[in-house]
């Protein structure tokens, strides 16, 4: 008897070791994967023209959904965007960076979210213009008018297609 006690409690030990070492892992796993989802680590680096409301309201629509932002106002975002790789057919009225992706325009928050998860082989995303109903041209302004617009995809050399449709 004292000798299948002695044989049992390490068996019991090294169980109990492995299973609070999985725990601790997969928690710490699904919080990496979780604050990726969420884009609650993702931070955005935004250059904007310093007298420009709807752009920050768009800043506002990220922090909203979990985005940290970093604001840089400039007087021209042409070169930030030449700089980024941006054509200027996909341009707007402010330039952004998340990662290696960069955000051109009114792009949705849930669609950066979805280009961090997804993470294709891409320059990143833009919605040219300022399309009326896209976050920060949604305000109260525009009288609850929308306009239906594409979020594109940009390719490394110059293209793009659609990532999603807004109607």
């Amino acid at each position: 008897m004292d000798r299948m006690a002695t044989t049992a409690r390490p068996l019991w030990r090294r169980r109990a070791w492995l299973a609070r070492c999985t725990a601790g892992g997969m928690a710490a796993l699904c919080g990496s994967v979780r604050a990726t989802q969420t884009g609650a680590a993702a931070q955005v680096e935004v250059w904007k023209s310093p007298n420009c409301g709807c752009c920050g309201d768009w800043i506002r629509h990220l922090q909203a959904s979990g985005f940290q932002v970093k604001v840089h106002d400039v007087p021209d975002t042409a070169p930030v965007r030449a700089r980024l790789g941006v054509a200027a057919r996909y341009g707007s009225c402010h330039s952004a960076r998340v990662g290696t992706y960069a955000i051109e325009g009114h792009v949705p928050a849930r669609e950066i979210r979805r280009l961090m998860q997804e993470r294709p082989d891409a320059l990143g995303l833009a919605v040219p213009g300022m399309p009326v109903g896209s976050p920060g041209m949604d305000g109260p302004v525009y009288q609850g008018r929308t306009q239906p617009y594409d979020v594109m995809l940009l390719d490394r050399s110059g293209g793009a297609g659609v990532f999603a449709r807004y109607r």
